[in-house]
């Protein structure tokens, strides 16, 4: 059999959203597949930083921040934060025009505690209350500390929530040619969420330069995600895999789509496709 590279997608496709620890189904074929030679990647949003629960489980490597970092093995073949003027300008025009943010770089991750404060302002709303303990939780799972506490090292990705989408027009009109605005269906709270990338990079591009590294065909890649944010990463891969927990839009794209994270989903997939 040829080695395959099999990329996966954190959260909502190999844990729940937020959380750090796989079902064992999952852990189980991650594992059995390794044994028949194929590599397993994360492939994920999150930065490196907040990986460290999940490296214990012995992958063969990380995409971190979008495609911003690239780790194969011990080695890293792709480093790519902002500059200090990008990041400057983005984080003075997002906060110029009320988005939230949440800036991720190799070694933490930082958020404007206004955020919360909006929240808690409104909270007798049932679904701003469920949001502020989802937001809660969420920063204390994955080591997100106050945007107080930021100074100033490289910022990989910025995070974006807001509440409409005209908020962006100033934005995109001045950072548009050096980012992308990855932008998700609103969520059941009301709010938009977003990413700012560098257009240098994204999920796809990173699969193929490992892929390359490995010198193996991207036709023999597997990908599985769940969200917008995996577009890239599912239109490059060689056959492409949706949670049934993921969204509408992206299972139209992909080539099959698999049970949800809570129904052993990636186990099932990796048996359906003989990985294991």
């Amino acid at each position: 059999m040829k080695k395959k590279i099999i990329f996966l997608d954190i959260d909502g496709t190999l844990t729940e959203p937020g959380s750090n620890t796989p079902p064992r189904s999952a852990l189980e074929a991650i594992r059995k597949t390794q044994e028949k030679g194929n590599l397993v990647f994360l492939c994920t949003g999150r930065n490196y930083d907040m990986l460290s629960p999940l490296l214990q489980y012995g992958f063969d490597g990380v995409i971190a921040s979008s495609g911003a970092y690239i780790l194969c093995g011990r080695e890293v073949i792709y480093d790519c934060p902002m500059t200090e003027k990008e990041q400057k300008t983005a984080l003075e025009i997002l906060q110029k025009n009320g988005i939230f943010r949440t800036v991720e770089c190799a070694d933490g991750s930082y958020t404007d505690e206004g955020f919360k404060q909006f929240l808690e302002e409104n909270a007798r709303e049932n679904s701003n209350s469920e949001l502020l303990r989802w937001r809660r939780q969420i920063e204390a799972s994955l080591n997100i500390r106050p945007m107080a506490e930021y100074d100033g090292q490289p910022i990989y990705k910025i995070v974006m929530m807001f509440q409409h989408e005209e908020q962006l027009a100033e934005p995109k009109k001045v950072l548009g040619e050096q980012f992308d605005f990855c932008i998700q269906e609103h969520d059941k709270y009301g709010f938009v969420n977003g990413e700012l990338i560098k257009k240098d990079y994204n999920k796809g591009t990173a699969l193929q330069k490992v892929c390359k590294y490995y010198e193996v065909p991207v036709s023999d890649s597997i990908a599985y995600g769940d969200s917008m944010n995996d577009l890239e990463m599912i239109e490059a891969a060689g056959f492409s895999v949706c949670m049934e927990n993921g969204s509408k839009k992206l299972k139209e794209l992909s080539d099959d789509i698999c049970p949800a994270v809570t129904e052993d989903g990636l186990y099932q997939s990796f048996l359906k496709y003989k990985l294991l």
